[in-house]
C-alpha cells in the first residue's frame, strides 16, 4: 500500500483541529492555539496533496512491516 504525500499531515491536522475545537470549552485560548496548529497542518498537507497528485511516495507499509 502506498500513501500519497501530504495525506498524513492532512489527517493528523484534522484530528488536532477537532481536539482544539473540543478544548475551546475548557480553555478558549489553548483551544484556539491548538485549532490553528491543526488547521495549518491541514492546509500544508492539502498543498502537498495537490502538488503531488500523481506521485505516490516510496513508503510501502507492507514491505516496511514485512507483510510480503
Amino acid at each position: 500500500m502506498q500513501i500519497r504525500e501530504g495525506l498524513v499531515p492532512t489527517v493528523l491536522g484534522t484530528v488536532v483541529t477537532g481536539t482544539g475545537y473540543a478544548l475551546r470549552g475548557v480553555n478558549p485560548a489553548l483551544g484556539a492555539a491548538v485549532m490553528g496548529f491543526g488547521l495549518a497542518h491541514v492546509v500544508l498537507g492539502g498543498i502537498d496533496l495537490v502538488e503531488h497528485h500523481a506521485e505516490p511516495t516510496d513508503l510501502d507499509f507492507e514491505k516496511l512491516l514485512n507483510l510480503k
